[in-house]
């Protein structure tokens, strides 16, 4: 780096550095404030780099960065504050992906939504860097994309300049001709920066990559740093790679009685997308005069909510259709219903549901959901209906077979997705999968496809990583399970007046065993305001309680499926964050694990109910 002082600020952060800024994947919500989450980290990053300190107590006590490394996390975060610094930007200009293809698309939707030309020019003798045709007849962007030899021969233009370098991904360059420099690299993904005179676009960048991909890895980010300062970096060693594939696919069709073979994305949220955006690929292929219907339940987590919402904000043939299913609310009741509508309209209908429900942990009656999907609906022509594409968020059950060919929903499109920040990984990385049945298997290559089409594969080191957590993944949820209905139990006998939606004995029985429950707190209070605030300062109460007692073990975050201890959160606060206020839930969730005290956890709540 060219600013000695900078250099030398890094060099010692990046050997003093906490352990965690390379190993956690989740916030910790006890150094957390959400309304400073952008700035805080920063602001106390730049008063560490003014004073000179670099101590790994200091770097400890700095505030979480951001949210999951989707958004950002400390290194991240320290690499893109780096860069601004070295070309002389404000900090939240540059932006790190762990894909290569997102950064565009993000400039791409925004002016798709803004009405704004872009046009996207790259170095001759380098690859394409985006699928343009794809990106055209599939997402609906419009763009030009050109080669050119030198950066001096970008003309003058009304609209957006993307600039797509492969010349180091810390090699960002800016001028007037160009507004975002797009710097990638195969290995570790790219660097967006923003011009002085494109401030409005950050937000909605950052936003893609928190709900569509993930900022760059902490291992990449740490990789890159080194490289700049002048430290010994070796690359992740590949030379595995192909094994830890071939283990993943095995472990995935054990786990989830399929024979198909899984797509490995980055993130679940990344998954995700390419399952929306093959899904949509597929309709228009098939049914390419017919709109497609996402169907959603409106509490469900936050962020599938705010996805679909935002891929049907870009195409005028998607549309997202509310799906009550929780809370009193009979899922399979609502599906009848919704699906009747949507056969009525003729459209493809497309259902993300979680099973089970979070964060009320309910189990709709498989059977009637079999029959309900299967049946027969006919359009206003009287012609048969399109077959409903049923997507299951499997991230609390992973274990259960709803896939196989035996299994209740083989006669249906079904298709299933973990996050693989819980149970697949133990909280070690965020790499998510996608499988289907039989029915379903026309629909993975559209997925695959639009997983490379967006450049957000699982990287190396998340396969690693997955190979050797997935194997033990059975076992880890079954201890887990042990160790919530234990706790269930304990509370119920505890504290008879509150209400826990977990999963009953006989559903357990079935294969539905969860290591997650949502803790409804008795309250008091003379009108329904005072009965809600009490009920959520004593979910504080108990939550800090718990903190404070087994601060080795009991953590204020939003995980689950993590290898140890026990994991406490507010829905409405932390994964229901975009979701409509009247459908979030002010409730306690609670995640355990198979390596825990519980006795040390039932002295604590026995403790807390005795202060009632």
């Amino acid at each position: 780096m060219k600013d000695s002082q900078l250099n030398a600020f890094l060099t010692e952060l990046i050997e003093n550095m906490p352990n965690d800024w390379l190993r956690l994947t989740t916030h910790r919500l006890d150094i957390y404030d959400e309304s400073q989450a952008k700035t805080q980290f920063l602001e106390q990053l730049e008063a560490l780099f003014q004073s000179g300190t670099t101590s790994e107590s200091a770097l400890s006590e700095l505030p979480t960065a951001f949210d999951y490394i989707r958004l950002g996390h400390p290194l991240s975060c320290v690499l893109e504050w780096a860069l601004a610094k070295e070309i002389g930007v404000p900090s939240d200009q540059i932006i790190s992906f762990s894909s290569r293809v997102t950064p565009i698309l993000a400039v791409l939707r925004k002016n798709l939504l803004d009405g704004v030309r872009t046009q996207i020019f790259y170095k001759t003798g380098t690859p394409e860097p985006i699928y343009a045709r794809d990106l055209r007849s599939v997402y609906g962007y419009d763009f030009s994309l050109d080669k050119i030899d030198s950066v001096d021969a970008i003309p003058e233009f009304e609209g957006s300049t993307i600039y797509v370098s492969n010349e180091g991904i810390s090699e960002i360059q800016l001028s007037e001709a160009i507004d975002f420099c797009v710097t990638v690299d195969a290995r570790y993904g790219s660097i967006i920066a923003a011009s002085n005179t494109n401030q409005t676009y950050v937000g909605e960048i950052q936003h893609v990559r928190r709900r569509e991909s993930i900022a760059m890895t902490p291992a990449d980010c740490n990789t890159v740093l080194r490289r700049m300062v002048g430290l010994p970096a070796e690359d992740f060693d590949i030379s595995q790679s192909q094994a830890n594939s071939d283990k993943v696919v095995q472990c995935v069709q054990e786990i989830t009685g399929s024979e198909t073979i899984p797509v490995v994305g980055s993130s679940g949220l990344s998954v995700q997308y390419a399952l929306m955006m093959g899904v949509i690929d597929w309709s228009q292929q098939f049914y390419p005069d017919k709109k497609v219907m996402a169907i959603i339940p409106p509490n469900c987590y936050g962020g599938t909510n705010d996805q679909a919402r935002r891929v049907a904000a870009c195409l005028n043939h998607v549309e997202v259709v509310d799906l009550p299913v929780d809370g009193g609310k009979n899922m399979v009741e609502s599906l009848d219903l919704v699906l009747d509508r949507v056969a009525q309209e003729d459209a493809v209908p497309f259902i993300i549901v979680e099973i089970p429900t979070n964060p009320r942990v309910e189990v709709p009656d498989l059977i009637k959901l079999k029959d309900v999907l299967t049946k027969t609906r006919h359009t206003q022509g009287a012609l048969n209906s399109v077959e409903p594409i049923f997507v299951i968020d499997q991230t609390f059950c992973p274990n259960f077979h709803f896939l196989g060919n035996d299994a209740i929903l083989s006669g249906v499109q079904t298709l299933s997705y973990v996050s693989g920040s819980k149970f697949p990984s133990g909280g070690l990385c965020t790499a998510g999968y996608v499988t289907s049945n039989e029915k379903g298997h026309p629909l993975m290559s559209k997925i695959r496809s639009h997983m490379e089409i967006c450049d957000n594969l699982a990287t190396n080191l998340q396969m690693d990583i997955l190979a050797k957590q997935l194997p033990s993944m059975l076992d880890r949820i079954a201890g887990a399970y042990q160790n919530t209905r234990a706790f269930v139990n304990f509370i119920n006998e505890t504290l008879p007046e509150a209400k826990i939606n977990f999963v009953s004995e006989e559903l357990a029985a079935q294969g539905f065993t969860p290591s997650v429950f949502s803790l409804d707190l008795p309250t008091k209070g003379a009108t329904d305001e005072e009965r809600e605030m009490y009920k959520r300062e004593l979910n504080l109460k108990l939550i800090d309680m718990m903190i404070e007692a087994i601060p080795e073990e009991s953590k204020y975050c939003v995980s689950y499926g993590q290898l140890k201890g026990c994991y406490w959160t507010i829905p409405a606060t932390s994964t229901q964050g975009t979701t409509k206020e009247g459908d979030k839930d002010y409730i306690a969730r609670v995640a355990l694990s198979q390596n825990m005290n519980l006795e040390k956890h039932k002295e604590v709540f026995a403790e807390f109910v005795a202060g009632l």
